[in-house]
């Protein structure tokens, strides 16, 4: 089983399941990752998302032994078939999507990581931008992100050194959003999950949507953008139940709808 999936206090939740070869990836495990991802976006008990890996590793991107077997799944496809649905589906499911990065995340693992909403790190942690080693450019969506959040002078020089990131340091650059000590990273982003999974997640869904568009609209279709989905947020129920709450002095009960 390549892939846990499991549900709980309204958070799905993801392991990478290959710990024998540091989580690295084949097609099975792409395929039934991008199954687990498409439970999470049409299963409405699930309001909020974690990723993470089984083991010392994260993520160390591609299975090379298969990206070299005669028999196996060309570069293309592998990108096409693989990474690029995963991405997509990490950026277009209306739900918080969390990270808990454990040891290393290397190359499509890094990158996989960095599409994510909030993303929290062990101590010990190393992102490495690794395709420079091996001839390869950055996918997953790496070229696209990265240089969004550490500036362009930044990415281009991680992309082509492959220099290890220690968390602490991706957490001062802005590649990140907090470090944790190894042994708290998944009770921290647990509760972060859990605690995203009871607010008011149609909301939630809308500002993720709202900040995708931001990658590439200018400010006046932006405004645009904030103008549409604030007026579908205050037609949601959980608006109508955050503002009761408030004028009664007494905690919201949100439902995500």
């Amino acid at each position: 089983m390549s892939i846990k999936f499991s549900t709980e206090n309204g958070v799905g939740r993801i392991t990478f399941n290959r710990p024998d070869v540091l989580n690295s990836f084949n097609r099975e495990m792409a395929l039934a990752f991008q199954d687990a991802l498409n439970e999470c976006k049409k299963n409405n008990e699930i309001r909020a998302i974690l990723i993470t890996g089984e083991g010392r590793a994260f993520c160390a991107g591609q299975d090379l032994a298969e990206a070299i077997a005669t028999d196996g799944p060309a570069l293309q496809s592998i990108v096409r078939e693989h990474y690029n649905p995963i991405i997509t589906l990490i950026r277009e499911i209306e739900k918080p999507v969390i990270c808990a990065v454990n040891g290393v995340a290397a190359g499509a693992g890094a990158n996989i990581a960095l599409a994510c909403d909030i993303i929290f790190a062990g101590e010990s942690v190393s992102f490495i931008q690794a395709f420079s080693k091996i001839g390869l450019i950055p996918d997953s969506g790496g070229t696209y992100f990265l240089p969004r959040l550490i500036g362009f002078q930044k990415a281009t020089a991680l992309m082509m050194l492959g220099d290890k990131v220690k968390a602490a340091d991706a957490l001062a650059m802005g590649m990140i959003y907090k470090v944790c000590d190894d042994s708290n990273l998944l009770p921290e982003s647990i509760a972060c999950a859990e605690k995203l999974a009871k607010m008011p997640t149609k909301g939630l869904g809308y500002t993720k949507r709202a900040l995708n568009q931001s990658m590439f609209n200018n400010l006046e279709d932006q405004l645009k953008v904030e103008e549409e989905l604030q007026t579908a947020a205050g037609k949601t129920l959980d608006y109508n139940e955050g503002v009761n709450a408030f004028l009664q002095k007494r905690e919201a009960i949100f439902k995500g709808e």
